[in-house]
């Protein structure tokens, strides 16, 4: 049939916007032609599954034009800081080598063909560039995701990204998003509130009598009493008005009752009885449901919805019929929605809508309490809804629709010209409500805040709610401590008030900050630097009312300004942008699906596994990685400074110290285990990192691996490499052969009791690594008859030799440790003793 009509849709060119469309369908072979609007409403998501039945569509986007792919922002490869960092050092290590060589070519006065002799001394110092390290450290890397995943006292953690683990060991800010992250995005209705009268928790029960009598008194309708009292009529009059409210509120929804039974859905079984246990409600808020639940309990309850129609039932049990002539949705630009129905039995027009106290203050009839009540609920913690309705006449209704279609087809400027038709209708609405929702905050978020506080963390919490509800959250979730002073930051829109506004947050000391988006994007238009020097400062900071793009935009920000890394939580398909941008993104599964947990580098189940990921998995991992780097730095200068001796004492020739199989299982067989093991190594017990987050704070420094350490490391390397080749030399007696035995022994020796001299907290594998890689020295030493001399190592000169030289390469070391643990003891040793 599709192919027989002559028809043709128009669709507006490809563009990155999700949340509208614009397009028309027009039929030519009918009478009278056919022109249907078609908007977002009409399309389907690329590879969309249908639940059920089937559809008949046209294609109108493929390839990179499909607005799924427009926006996909490539996600960028995060490199570590760490990683950087030991990158550094190597460049230093590749500059050392050049300069070596050289020297040693220098010292022999550039004769005959030095160039070679240079590509030789290269190749025969190049154990200096520790071409190990990066196996090592990825490898370390993989042992560190599967110790965070294995971790029972955070389930279900999943490590997305191996290669920045050490990052979460010295975050300086933590972003994180409210609702579902902070708190649990479970709503609960707290508050309904009339103007001149409000009902808590505590009162429901009187809503509730006043819906059971409007009912019962219009199923009985007696007769007008002519002796009606006052108190009566002030009675009718209240019980109307919370009528009028409640279904208002039960109507002004788009939430759908699916009914399930036995787990399988048995629509029509279920859904013709109405059973009340197989119901549950679908919408893509929670605040929705939250309010739909609530009419349930005080006896209005949704039972039926589907595209065109709506049922009440009344506590009396009737069912209440309602047509959808028109809804409006809920857009972040607008801020509301409104939905126009026809009640079946009286035939009435009425136009229902709720929406933020902002937009719907300029809408509804002038009153005197709906900022100052707002403002109260607010502050308590509870998201506003403003609800209001207007009665119309079916002529009204009539015009409406002519204009709103006529609206509809236009092709430009589309959104404007529907937004102005229905601004038309949005005048002097009926205020009926103010309705509050509590959104609870999540488990142990408080003791987990402290815990980032005491780190030396600052927290900024990014939330598209409003002001007054962010605020509040701050303070509960303890955000913000008793102590400080918050600091709100007046709505500014252009230069000459954001700069008095931020004279005056200047002067203020230790003090929180509260910023709305707008006033937060005239600021970073016109001062970012100062703005940006005087947040940092702040030990909290909260943005209300930001959109997902500036959430990425003050990542940014923060990491430019600052240099220091930052972390990023959130838990929506919103944050996504902002958790991308941060140094480590940390995704939290809850009620709004997977994008954020799969977006994120690390995934986690609750917010209060935080703390433990970066006090514990986090600092353990920046503390190995730099243990681990430094040592094998230090591994390769030793060789490399042997051979460095060598060759002096040798007239600078070019001959390897080490030949053949001794260079290879040097950094492999023979000290690989041993070294690897020191990713096991932890300072102290985890409960211990997690019950004083100070320790944490010293890492924030980068002490861990630095210039100094690094230095102090190729000291030690340039001692102990120097003291086992002079003492080999001194020591041997008539052949060659001798001194690579004496000092390739010693070399083992020396590595074998550094790792030991390293390890702080003993683990079963470290010793079984360090028993391995010396027995399986000593079982090749076997095969090893073209490079060291079996028969000398038999006898007692060589087990004396090399013992004294081990002892004075390594007991020097081994006192200046103990020295410096009794004189000068570093912050954990203080708690671990």
């Amino acid at each position: 049939d599709l192919l027989q009509i002559r028809s043709y849709v128009y669709a507006e060119e490809p563009n990155i916007d999700i949340h509208n469309f614009v397009g028309t369908f027009t039929r030519e072979d009918s009478d009278p032609p056919v022109n249907e609007s078609l908007s977002i409403e009409n399309t389907l998501w690329a590879s969309t599954v249908i639940a059920s039945g089937t559809v008949v569509g046209v294609v109108l986007y493929t390839g990179r034009e499909l607005r799924s792919v427009m926006n996909t922002s490539n996600p960028r490869s995060k490199i570590g800081l760490f990683d950087l960092e030991v990158n550094c050092l190597t460049k230093i290590l590749f500059g050392a080598l050049v300069v070596v060589s050289l020297v040693m070519v220098a010292l022999q006065h550039f004769a005959g063909r030095w160039y070679l002799q240079i590509i030789r001394f290269l190749l025969l110092f190049s154990n200096i560039i520790p071409i190990s390290l990066r196996v090592n450290l990825d490898m370390g890397k993989i042992v560190y995701s599967w110790v965070i995943r294995r971790d029972s006292k955070i389930p279900g953690t999943v490590v997305r990204s191996s290669t920045i683990p050490e990052q979460l060991g010295r975050i300086s800010y933590l972003l994180t998003d409210k609702t579902g992250t902070l708190t649990q995005n479970e709503m609960v209705f707290k508050r309904l509130h009339l103007g001149t009268v409000a009902y808590g928790l505590d009162s429901m029960d009187e809503v509730q009598s006043h819906i059971f009598s409007i009912y019962t008194q219009q199923s009985q309708d007696p007769p007008a009493v002519k002796g009606l009292t006052l108190a009566t009529k002030v009675r009718k009059t209240m019980s109307s008005r919370v009528h009028e409210a409640v279904k208002a509120i039960a109507l002004c929804h788009n939430v759908t009752p699916v009914y399930e039974s036995n787990g399988v859905t048995d629509q029509a079984e279920a859904e013709r009885h109405y059973e009340d246990s197989c119901r549950v409600y679908q919408a893509s808020s929670p605040d929705e449901v939250a309010l739909v639940q609530w009419t349930e309990s005080v006896g209005l309850t949704l039972v039926g919805r589907d595209q065109s129609s709506v049922q009440l039932r009344t506590p009396g049990g009737h069912i209440l019929n309602f047509t959808i002539l028109q809804i409006f949705p809920f857009t972040y630009e607008s801020k509301r929605m409104g939905i126009i129905v026809r009640d079946e039995s009286t035939g009435e027009i009425t136009f229902y809508m709720k929406g933020a106290d902002v937009v719907m203050a300029g809408i509804v009839q002038y009153n005197d309490w709906l900022e100052e009540e707002c403002g109260n609920m607010a502050r308590e913690g509870l998201r506003v809804l403003v609800v209001a309705k207007k009665s119309l006449t079916e002529e009204q209704y009539q015009d409406f629709e002519a204009r709103y279609v006529q609206a509809k087809l236009s092709v430009h400027d589309r959104s404007l010209k529907v937004a102005t038709v229905i601004e038309s209708l949005e005048m002097e609405m009926e205020l009926l409500c103010l309705t509050g929702v509590e959104d609870q905050l999540q488990t142990d978020v408080r003791p987990t805040l402290e815990t980032l506080r005491n780190a030396g963390i600052k927290v900024w919490m990014l939330t598209g709610d409003k002001l007054e509800t962010a605020t509040c959250t701050a303070k509960n979730a303890h955000l913000v401590t008793r102590t400080q002073d918050i600091h709100i930051f007046r709505l500014v829109t252009n230069r000459g008030e954001a700069h008095l506004e931020l004279n005056a947050f200047r002067r203020k000391h230790d003090c929180a900050l509260v910023i709305s988006g707008d006033s937060l994007e005239v600021c970073l238009k016109y001062y970012e630097y100062e703005f940006m020097e005087l947040a940092c400062q702040c030990p909290a900071v909260v943005c209300c009312r930001c959109a997902p793009t500036q959430k990425a935009q003050i990542v940014r920000l923060l990491q430019e300004r600052t240099g220091k890394l930052t972390c990023a939580v959130g838990d929506g398909g919103n944050d996504v942008s902002m958790i991308q941008e941060a140094d480590c993104g940390v995704g939290v599964e809850g009620k709004e699906g997977k994008q954020a947990s799969l977006a994120a580098d690390f995934s986690i189940t609750q917010f209060k596994h935080l703390g433990r990921l970066l006090m514990v998995h986090g600092r353990n991992s920046y503390k190995r990685s730099a243990a681990l780097s430094q040592f094998v730095i230090h591994r390769s200068l030793c060789i490399s400074t042997m051979q460095a001796v060598f060759s002096s004492v040798f007239y600078f020739a070019s001959v390897p110290l080490y030949q053949g199989f001794l260079i290879i299982g040097y950094s492999t067989i023979y000290t690989m285990f041993p070294v690897f093991s020191l990713v096991l190594d932890k300072d102290v017990k985890s409960e211990v990192a997690m019950l004083y987050p100070e320790l944490y704070k010293d890492l924030l420094k980068g002490r861990p691996l630095s210039y100094k350490t690094f230095l102090i490391w190729v000291l030690i390397s340039i001692y102990q490499g120097s003291i086992i080749m002079y003492g080999a030399l001194l020591l041997f007696e008539s052949e060659f052969v001798h001194i690579v035995a004496i000092s390739f022994t010693s070399l083992i020796l020396t590595e074998l009791l550094m790792v030991a001299l390293t390890i702080q907290t003993w683990h079963w594998l470290m010793i079984v690594a360090e028993l391995l890689s010396l027995s399986c020295y000593i079982a090749s030493l076997v095969f090893l008859h073209e490079f060291i001399d079996v028969y000398f190592i038999a006898t007692l000169s060589f087990l004396w030799k090399v013992t004294v030289i081990t002892l004075v390469s390594c007991l020097p070391l081994y006192v200046l440790k103990y020295l410096r643990r009794r004189f000068s003891p570093p912050s954990y040793s203080k708690l671990t003793s």
